[in-house]
């Protein structure tokens, strides 16, 4: 589909999408792969969290690419996207309930991807998924 006019909101969720990648890449790195403030800064991160972030952030990017250019494959990697950020937050769920170290930021942080990666997946979903489907 490359008709803008009737997939408006795509390219602002694009925006988002790519956004939200950048910054997850740039602070998630920072703790992994840089010994100084920002890992000094995360306190008790939890390892398999910040890894599963840090991956998924490449896909966040790949992900608004395809909204921006419209394509139906980006609203199934949406889908992809939350459904493995909310395996990531049920078994971290199951870290804090076992009596693991975390940060309270990191349980706020879980719930604002979750529901960002819901929303965007249920947009791409009925603007691209379900109107393709319909057009068959």
């Amino acid at each position: 589909m490359s008709n803008t006019k009737k997939c408006p909101g795509l390219k602002l969720i694009a925006i988002i999408a790519i956004a939200f990648g950048l910054l997850t890449l740039k602070s998630g790195g920072e703790v992994l792969f840089i010994d100084g403030a920002g890992r000094a800064a995360a306190g008790n991160y939890v390892p398999f969290v910040l890894w599963s972030n840090f991956l998924l952030g490449f896909f966040y990017i790949i992900a608004g690419v395809g909204f921006w250019l419209q394509k139906c494959w980006a609203a199934w990697l949406a889908i992809f996207i939350v459904s493995a950020t909310l395996v990531t937050f049920i078994a971290f769920g199951w870290h804090i309930q076992t009596g693991g170290l975390f940060e309270a930021r990191t349980l706020k942080a879980m719930i604002l991807r979750s529901g960002v990666w819901l929303v965007i997946a249920l947009i791409g979903y009925i603007r691209l998924i379900r109107q393709d489907f319909a057009r068959r």
